[in-house]
C-alpha cells in the first residue's frame, strides 16, 4: 500500500511543526556504525522524516547481534548490516535518500568521506582510534553538527543514559581512552560536541570474553542521538548546552 508523505509524518509534524518538519526533510545525515546504537539512531531519524541518510559499516550480521541490533534476525545472518538496514529504511520512507557504504571508517578510508557534505554526523563507532579520527575530521570540516556515542556495554539501566559535552563526561572508559589518544596525538577538539553516555558503572561480565550489551540500553543511546540531531536541525543549529573549554581534557 502506497502512503503519502503527509500521512507518514503527520504525527511528527504535530510535534515539530510544519517548519521543523520541512527543515528535517532538507537535511542529510551520516551515521557511522550501525550496531546496537547506530542502527536505532538511523531508524529514528528516518521515521522522524530526515531527507537523506548515509549509513557506514563494514560488518556482516552475526547471531550475537540479534539481541540488540534492529536489522538483525536469523534470516539476515551473514548479510552486510548496511545493506539490510538500508532496505529496511527504504521501506519505511521510500522518499528518503538512503545510501549504504560497506566500509570501515579508519585512517585508510577517511579521505574518501567529505564530511562537509552532511548536515549531521553521528559517531556510533566502537574503535577508539576510528572514533577519534571521525571526531577530528568532523570538527575540522566545520559544517556538520557532530553527536557521539560513548560506551553502552555492560550497562543495564536505561534511566542512567545522559548527555554532556565530551570534556565533561565522567566515569566512562571510552571517553577516557579517547582523551588519552587525543592528548598523545596533540589534538584538542576545537569546539564542543555533545555525547551520549551512561552514568551507570559497568557491570562485571558474567561470561568471560563476552562484551555484554542489552537492547534496552543501546537503543536508548541511539534514540537520544537521534533526538539531539532532530532538535539541532529544528532549532536552526542553535543549542542551549553550555560551552566547555575543549582543552580541559
Amino acid at each position: 500500500m502506497e502512503c503519502r508523505q503527509d500521512e507518514i509524518f503527520s504525527r511528527s509534524r504535530g510535534v515539530l511543526g510544519a517548519d521543523g518538519s520541512e527543515k528535517l526533510a532538507c537535511v542529510s545525515a551520516a551515521v557511522f556504525g550501525t550496531g546496537g546504537v547506530g542502527g536505532w539512531c538511523a531508524e529514528a531519524l528516518v521515521r522522524t522524516g530526515i531527507g537523506g541518510i548515509t549509513i557506514v559499516d563494514c560488518d556482516t550480521i552475526a547471531p550475537s547481534n540479534i539481541n540488540r541490533q534492529i536489522m538483525a534476525d536469523p534470516a539476515s545472518i551473514g548479510e552486510y548490516k548496511v545493506e539490510v538496514l538500508a532496505a529496511r529504511l527504504g521501506r519505511i520512507n521510500p522518499s528518503c535518500r538512503v545510501t549504504s557504504v560497506k566500509t570501515r571508517f579508519c585512517a585508510e578510508t577517511a579521505a574518501a568521506f567529505d564530511l562537509s557534505e552532511f548536515d549531521v554526523v553521528i559517531d556510533a563507532i566502537d574503535s577508539v582510534a576510528d572514533k577519534c579520527l571521525l571526531v577530528k575530521n568532523a570538527l575540522e570540516a566545520g559544517k556538520p553538527a557532530l553527536f557521539s556515542s560513548m560506551g553502552a556495554a555492560f550497562r543495564r539501566d536505561p534511566l542512567k543514559v545522559r548527555t554532556a559535552d565530551f570534556t565533561k563526561i565522567e566515569g566512562d572508559a571510552l571517553a577516557r581512552a579517547m582523551r588519552r589518544t587525543m592528548r598523545k596525538e596533540g589534538f584538542f577538539p576545537p569546539k564542543p560536541f555533545t555525547c551520549v553516555y551512561s552514568s551507570e558503572q559497568p557491570s562485571a561480565p558474567d561470561v568471560k570474553g563476552v562484551k555484554g550489551s542489552l537492547v534496552q540500553v543501546t537503543a536508548v543511546f541511539g534514540m537520544v542521538l537521534a533526538s539531539l540531531a532532530v532538535e539541532h536541525v529544528c532549532n536552526g543549529g542553535k543549542t542551549s548546552r553550555p560551552v566547555a573549554d575543549a582543552r580541559n581534557i
